[in-house]
């Protein structure tokens, strides 16, 4: 089963490779059901391999100039604390035991995947309907309010499950901020790298213990995927593997939440 789990910690970075997102989605179920690893300190390994991942992924489009750091610093700033607040005191803050009514019990590990399945299936939806969002060539001046806004939910449900939120991001920077397609994603690369990194260091002083060993190689095969995926991507139409890739990922939300839900009984 680990050995399964490792080669699909490869395919988290092939798809973000393939499709520019929606891969750092599968990280928490690969490493609670495939490498073992409880819910809550898998949401912090998540973290660190979404955000390493997703810094080299974005060293393509620096060099491309396809980032809009003046953006990324008004989306960035907010969500940053609020990512690294939720890892450092809400979660921690959770009970253990949340909710027991006769035979079910809601346990914190419960809580955080149900929580995370319905994130998967929120995400599922947004790739396999077919993308309306234009590319927006000129200049308009946007949105800051609900830019500053959106990074700050995005920080929190990152804090929370430990997804990138590609997702949510990319089509707030191009219906709020109004940027083209390709700057959109190399922008949104930049701050989920940084904005997880940062919750990752939310955790450091808690009572997690960090394997690195395991933590660098799992990362280390996410970073070799992310690679190998933008190769075979020009091959692909991403407009063809985004949908299919959608249903896997809401196929695999329905499983959890009914795993959850039958071990809560």
């Amino acid at each position: 089963m680990e050995i399964l789990g490792y080669i699909a910690a490869l395919f988290v970075g092939i798809a973000l490779g393939l499709i520019g997102g929606g891969g750092s989605i599968l990280t928490v179920p690969i490493l609670v059901y495939l490498l073992n690893i409880d819910p809550v300190p898998a949401t912090a390994y998540s973290l660190f391999i979404v955000g390493l991942t997703a810094l080299i992924g974005s060293f393509t489009y620096i060099k491309r100039k396809e980032i809009s750091f003046s953006t990324a610093a008004v989306f960035a700033v907010p969500s940053f604390i609020a990512v690294f607040t939720t890892r450092k005191f809400i979660v921690p803050a959770i009970p253990d035991e949340i909710l027991s009514f006769e035979s079910i019990v809601i346990t914190k590990d419960i809580f955080i995947m149900i929580l995370f399945a319905a994130l998967m299936i929120t995400a599922s939806v947004s790739m396999i309907k077919k993308n309306k969002l234009a590319p927006v060539e000129s200049v308009i001046p946007f949105n800051y309010p609900m830019i500053f806004f959106e990074g700050i939910v995005v920080g929190f449900l990152t804090g929370l499950v430990g997804a990138g939120g590609g997702f949510l991001i990319i089509p707030a920077l191009v219906i709020l901020a109004k940027l083209p397609m390709k700057v959109a994603i190399g922008t949104s690369l930049v701050i989920i790298a940084v904005k997880s990194l940062i919750g990752f260091t939310g955790d450091i002083g808690t009572n997690l213990t960090v394997d690195w060993l395991f933590l660098f190689v799992v990362s280390g095969l996410a970073v070799v995927g992310i690679f190998f995926g933008s190769y075979i991507s020009m091959f692909f139409s991403n407009e063809k593997l985004k949908p299919a890739f959608g249903w896997f990922v809401l196929v695999m939300g329905i499983y959890i939440i009914t795993k959850e839900v039958y071990t809560s009984l």
